[in-house]
């Protein structure tokens, strides 16, 4: 007797960025698997898959963040553990997707006697079963070597671009430091933009303190955008921003595929001289970390077309032209 295979796609998410999940499956067409995930009264996490995952192409949704009292802590273990409970509920292929990859700029070790955190977490959600795992904008494009299975590294650079064209024609893209030239020359490129640096130095002794130094690049009297992965402090945009200003550019934005905004990054950025922050909705973003300056874009359609390329077997990187491989 010849065995029929009927394959299913079923996507599930953690607790973090619900509205991301739902404006995925939207775009996929299904609906949100049942995870029903709860916490012992001790506080550690469990859940339980509201349907038979057996022989299904599972998809696990879910951005390390913090959000609604939850830290980045509980968004990993949250995630790995739904992979451990695809896994023993026998699900065909696993897949993580992770529109944000938790401690992804611990890729190397800085100094002694440190951790190299992303590929510890690479190794977890290798223990836990993940056969594959999907993310936005890595701060680090080796990270995907951590991993023993296919990492589909997407890119939120289309949106991104798209959004610029309604920037003006004067348009510089700058790198906000040395380490982002690479991405930044990337943006230009696609913007049909020319490009500038800002050279910074970090402090060698204080942790998320930055002093900008100089501009390599025409900035005067034009539109300047600084691109970066993410805002976290948001310390390295706002002296940027400054050197530029002092340099004669018209007005200054800023944009990134990640907006963490940690401690009083927002009281910050409202101050500073950049005109307007541009984010993606990787990370949730309560009210609270709602602001005048904010443009928040969505990365939904992305990532659908990208669960639907897999669980098609097709090409991911056919999706953007093989940007996302540079």
């Amino acid at each position: 007797m010849e065995a029929i295979s009927h394959r299913k796609l079923h996507v599930v998410s953690g607790s973090t960025n619900l509205a991301l999940a739902e404006a995925i499956v939207a775009s996929l067409g299904i609906k949100l698997g049942e995870t029903n995930i709860g916490r012992f009264a001790n506080g550690e996490i469990h859940c339980q898959f509201g349907e038979s995952v057996r022989g299904v192409d599972i998809f696990i949704l879910q951005s390390h963040g913090a959000f609604n009292g939850n830290s980045v802590n509980d968004s990993l273990m949250e995630q790995i553990l739904m992979v451990d409970a695809a896994r023993r509920a026998s699900a065909q292929r696993i897949t993580a997707v992770c529109p944000f990859f938790g401690y992804a700029r611990q890729d190397r070790k800085a100094a002694g006697r440190e951790p190299i955190s992303a590929k510890l977490m690479s190794n977890l959600f290798n223990a836990a079963g993940a056969s594959r795992i999907i993310s936005v904008d890595l701060h680090s494009g080796q990270i995907q070597g951590f991993f023993d299975g296919p990492w589909d590294h997407l890119t939120a650079m289309p949106i991104l671009c798209n959004y610029f064209d309604g920037l003006g024609d004067d348009l510089v893209v700058v790198s906000p430091d040395a380490g982002r030239v690479r991405v930044a020359e990337r943006y230009a490129i696609a913007s049909g933009a020319d490009l500038a640096i800002v050279y910074k130095r970090r402090s060698a002794t204080q942790k998320n303190s930055v002093e900008a130094r100089e501009v390599v690049g025409d900035v005067k009297g034009r539109t300047c955008v600084l691109i970066d992965d993410m805002i976290d402090t948001g310390n390295t945009l706002v002296a940027a921003a400054e050197q530029l200003m002092e340099r004669g550019a018209a007005r200054v934005c800023a944009a990134a595929t990640h907006g963490v905004f940690s401690k009083n990054a927002i009281e910050k950025l409202n101050n500073s001289v950049i005109e307007q922050i541009v984010v993606t909705d990787t990370l949730p973003l309560p009210p609270t970390k709602q602001f005048e300056k904010l443009q928040v874009l969505s990365v939904a359609p992305v990532i659908a077309d990208a669960i639907g390329a897999v669980f098609g077997n097709t090409s991911v990187s056919d999706i953007f032209g093989g940007q996302n491989l540079s």
